[in-house]
């Protein structure tokens, strides 16, 4: 699949409880904000990027990106941004037929995320395509079709399913593995310890800025 075949949300959605409330994609590393840094990566892989978070959409507007609020009452979780996004690609891209989701906290994602998540979908014949690192899988960093909006939100809504490897699932979906060495790039930054092992890491490998 072409880069330009996929559109792009950076779900920025959660409450942020172990980071103390707030906004984590605000957080600083290294002077720049968790957001920059994701978009830094994850906008040379799609044809389209928006940001998914709710509240005042106005407290993004510098980034210039659509926001767009989950539509399901009750904070369910990043299924809820998934969800929305599908939906958003649907009425505002209709040629397109898969949104790549990029966590707003990991600031290391791939530059090649979206073109290995591809390849491991097309290979394995699977639906949905998923991240994976150090024997780990990250499900919040994944390819879906367009076409399954229609089921996720009855899951959401009628079967109150809120865990996305659950979901995911159900359709069968194929793993992209990438290296953890020497660093994870799927490391997010959920506690304020989970910055400072970011700022220490990026300090001792200033490649990945």
């Amino acid at each position: 699949m072409a880069a330009d075949a996929a559109l792009g949300v950076i779900l920025a959605g959660g409450l942020a409880r172990r980071m103390g409330g707030g906004d984590k994609a605000l957080r600083l590393i290294g002077g720049v904000t968790l957001l920059d840094r994701v978009i830094a990566r994850a906008a040379p892989q799609v044809s389209g990027l928006w940001l998914n978070a709710n509240g005042d959409p106005a407290r993004f507007a510098r980034w210039g990106l659509p926001v767009v609020p989950d539509d399901v009452p009750g904070a369910p979780g990043p299924l809820a941004g998934i969800l929305a996004a599908l939906d958003w690609a649907a009425a505002t891209r209709p040629e397109v037929d898969f949104v790549a989701s990029f966590p707003c906290d990991a600031p290391f994602i791939p530059r090649d995320l979206v073109a290995r998540l591809a390849a491991a979908r097309r290979e394995e014949g699977a639906q949905i395509a998923v991240a994976a690192s150090g024997g780990r899988i990250h499900p919040v960093a994944a390819l879906w079709p367009v076409a399954l909006r229609h089921d996720l939100r009855r899951a959401l809504v009628e079967e109150g399913i809120r865990k996305v490897e659950r979901w995911a699932g159900r359709h069968g979906f194929a793993v992209a593995d990438f290296a953890g060495d020497p660093v994870d790039p799927f490391l997010n930054g959920n506690t304020p310890e989970d910055l400072q092992e970011a700022e220490r890491l990026l300090a001792a490998h200033p490649e990945l800025a």
